[in-house]
């Protein structure tokens, strides 16, 4: 599964936007170099019973911001996306999905 698509399976779950819960993640204060991944995984889950994976791709974006490695752009690989920068406001606003 690609980053976007776990990006927009969070959106499906939870009913959030990706920017909607990375910004309560830096309200929580979860974007702090000294967060670790644990503490953001486990408020997913309490929170939004999201799971590892999703966890995961969400915590890249809450560290890292949207850009993704182009190691993982156009490959064939797990996380292929076909850009290096993941759309975080929504599904139906993707411009790529039009």
């Amino acid at each position: 599964m690609s980053f976007q698509a776990y990006l927009d399976k969070i959106e499906e779950k939870t009913g959030k936007t990706p920017r909607t819960l990375v910004d309560e993640a830096h309200q929580r204060g979860y974007g702090a170099a000294e967060v670790k991944a644990g503490t953001i995984l486990e408020w997913l889950k309490t929170d939004y019973e999201l799971g590892r994976g999703h966890g995961m791709a969400l915590v890249h974006v809450i560290k890292n911001g949207p850009g993704i490695s182009d190691k993982h752009v156009g490959t064939q690989g797990t996380h292929s996306d076909p850009g290096n920068m993941l759309w975080l406001d929504g599904k139906a606003t993707n411009p790529a999905l039009r």
